[in-house]
């Protein structure tokens, strides 16, 4: 969860689901920002995709900064779709044709985000940002992905930490 004041318009108030973290990065999708302009049925007939679900209330999110012109699926069960990046147990990332034709059918994951774009951190980036302030970690919860109202993730997530998002400080230190 970004800490009240950073800076960067991209993570404001947001909530990041790390789907990958190695030595040479880290790739997360931003779970509570939506494009207020595009929706399901924007982007399905944009693709040529056959609808017969209300396709126009599928929110679309902007899952961050990189790869902004791409579009990403972040879902529960099932998981094993063409091209999916098993985050967990109960979670997993993909972009094939193949889940966004089942979701535009009503066939595909009961939950998922679609979003376009990712947000993604060099080597050593996110962990020096995080020792900066600039974030707040926790394990990642399916239901505050999935279930929580969208303008109610980033709060509710910091709350389950213990924290009242009001009484957060910017300073950073170290013991």
């Amino acid at each position: 969860m970004a800490m009240p004041l950073l800076a960067d318009p991209n993570f404001r108030r947001s909530v990041t689901c790390i789907s990958e973290h190695t030595v040479e990065g880290a790739v997360g999708i931003v779970v509570n920002q939506v494009d207020d302009e595009l929706n399901g049925g924007i982007i399905f007939e944009e693709l040529g995709i056959k609808i017969s679900c209300d396709a126009k209330r599928i929110p679309i999110f902007i899952g961050g900064p990189v790869h902004h012109n791409e579009i990403f699926i972040l879902h529960g069960s099932p998981l094993h779709w063409h091209e999916s990046f098993v985050i967990g147990e109960d979670l997993a990332l993909s972009n094939s044709r193949e889940i966004l034709e089942a979701i535009a059918l009503g066939k595909g994951p009961q939950h998922f985000i679609i979003c376009l774009g990712c947000a993604g951190w060099g080597p050593g980036q996110l962990e020096w940002e995080i020792r900066q302030n600039a974030w707040l970690t926790s394990l990642c919860s399916h239901d505050i992905i999935f279930q929580t109202p969208i303008d109610e993730r980033w709060e509710t997530a910091i709350k389950r930490l213990g924290i009242e998002p009001e009484l957060l400080s910017n300073l950073a230190g170290n013991a």
